[in-house]
């Protein structure tokens, strides 16, 4: 079962916009992604709030959740964090083996 993480990260002056560009520079977020169990490491940018970035952050399940927060890159996301002062809200979603098909609604 994965899990999914959206993260918003809210600033002043356009900092939250400011972290996500450089853990993109920085080569910061493609690490993360490399890590044993990301499924997906994206940044979006609400239009209707130039002050929020959110991240979307899928897992393969808890375990690799844990290994990521236990590793040395959470020293360096907290740091930007501070660097940037940003605040943060989290919801969370799991997704089961076989999810409830929207595909009738997509258009493709």
């Amino acid at each position: 079962m994965s899990i999914t993480v959206n993260l918003y990260y809210t600033g002043t002056n356009g900092a939250a916009r400011k972290f996500a560009e450089e853990m993109e520079q920085s080569g910061t977020a493609a690490l993360i992604r490399a890590e044993k169990g990301n499924l997906k490491y994206r940044y979006f940018f609400p239009m209707d709030d130039p002050e929020t970035v959110l991240l979307i952050d899928s897992w393969t399940d808890q375990e690799a959740i844990d290994l990521h927060h236990a590793s040395p890159m959470m020293a360096t996301l907290a740091a930007l964090r501070d660097k940037y002062d940003l605040h943060m809200q989290a919801e969370r979603y799991t997704e089961e083996d076989e999810p409830e098909s929207d595909e009738q609604f997509l258009r493709k």
